[in-house]
């Protein structure tokens, strides 16, 4: 079977259409505006685009020649809409086109990581039954194992279907996502709590009139307060707003943190709220319940690695009371970034931007039942240019 070569535009486009007839089939076909965006969406795609709407008319338009893209009139309207006509043309079966579908728009991946990946277009029994549909597509030559990199415990699959996209490197960031822990997590750590207890006041001033602007996280918050029926932590809590905003609505809230430098400001600036210094990773449960009703984690996951993950949530989850809440949020990307200057503070310590797949499985490891989760674009002016993740998850 000769396959269709591909650039790296035509893809994201094919890839995208593939993504796209699964997970929202009320919108499929698509019109050009939402093929674009699907294409510049900021997760689940590596590396991240921003193709204009002239080049991906044109990339349609060439695809549609090659027989691997179908105009759609729909009755009445004028507007053409696009579908896809890859998977017809080299006769995919639902496994095989789910794992074509995210190779094409992430790049070189392991099993385990396509396993989780695919979810939402094909549910894979085990790691196994992916690895058994890779080797089958392999006799096919529609994809092939490239060979165990330095630091790799799994060897990545690409796809055959044409060169891949520039900067498909940028897989190669999730080992970067351990760049935190290059000198040990003590070390690691004892940077974290000296980087806020130096810029608490600083951070309190800057970030304790956030929620004023942040109409998304109010709405979210306010929720939590309501549903929540008993004590209640907020991790990673700061200089206190989060815990501050839920005692606001009613709710019995602990503020939790690492740094006594950020604990002394969270109660100067909030006297009637508990605050307390702790390890939310080996956090407790609370003196009066069995377990916490609800935990909010805002950006409390940010200087943990990416393999760190599954134990930090799972001792979170591991707190909660019966039908409790967890609710976190943190900044997505492919990166560890390094900071030497926060709010014109000098410091040295690493943030980790995550993959939402991967903080989606911790979750769902600790046991936890996904309710909801968002991806939230960051306010201009306001917010680091990083799109953030909400996820609300129950303890069954």
């Amino acid at each position: 079977m000769d396959l269709p070569v591909l650039d790296a535009r035509e893809q994201r486009v094919l890839g995208s259409l593939l993504e796209k007839q699964t997970t929202v089939p009320a919108s499929y076909p698509m019109t050009l505006n939402a093929v674009r965006t699907a294409c510049n969406q900021s997760s689940s795609r590596d590396p991240i685009a921003e193709y204009s709407e002239q080049e991906v008319d044109e990339t349609l338009r060439g695809l549609k020649k090659r027989e691997l893209v179908r105009f759609v009139w729909a009755s009445g309207s004028r507007t053409v809409k696009y579908a896809q006509a890859l998977d017809q043309a080299i006769d995919l079966d639902d496994a095989e086109r789910a794992l074509l579908t995210v190779l094409m728009l992430r790049g070189a991946q392991a099993p385990g990581e396509l396993r989780t990946r695919t979810e939402r277009l094909f549910a894979f029994a085990d790691r196994s039954a992916t690895e058994v549909a890779l080797r089958a597509m392999a006799e096919r030559q529609l994809v092939r194992e490239l060979d165990l990199r330095p630091r790799e415990q799994d060897r990545r699959w690409v796809h055959l279907l044409g060169p891949l996209p520039t900067g498909e490197a940028a897989p190669a960031a999730a080992v970067d996502r351990e760049a935190a822990l290059a000198h040990g997590a003590q070390v690691r750590d004892e940077a974290v709590q000296r980087t806020y207890d130096v810029v608490a006041d600083a951070y309190a001033e800057h970030y304790g009139d956030e929620l004023s602007h942040k109409p998304f996280d109010t709405w979210l918050l306010d929720r939590i307060a309501a549903e929540a029926t008993g004590p209640v932590a907020d991790v990673g809590t700061g200089p206190g707003q989060i815990a501050a905003h839920l005692a606001a609505q009613g709710a019995d809230v602990t503020g939790i943190d690492s740094s006594a430098g950020m604990i002394a400001e969270a109660k100067v600036r909030y006297p009637a709220v508990a605050f307390e210094t702790g390890d939310f990773r080996r956090l407790l449960r609370p003196r009066t319940a069995s377990g916490w009703s609800a935990i909010t984690a805002w950006y409390a996951l940010v200087h943990l690695t990416e393999s760190e993950l599954p134990a930090a949530i799972g001792a979170l989850g591991a707190t909660l009371a019966h039908g409790g809440i967890l609710a976190l949020a943190t900044h997505m990307g492919p990166e560890t970034r390094h900071v030497t200057d926060l709010l014109g503070v000098e410091v040295d310590v690493d943030f980790v931007l995550h993959d939402p797949d991967v903080v989606l499985a911790a979750v769902t490891a600790a046991g936890l039942e996904v309710s909801e989760w968002y991806v939230r674009s960051p306010i201009p002016e306001v917010e680091s240019e990083t799109s953030r993740l909400y996820v609300l998850a129950r303890k069954p």
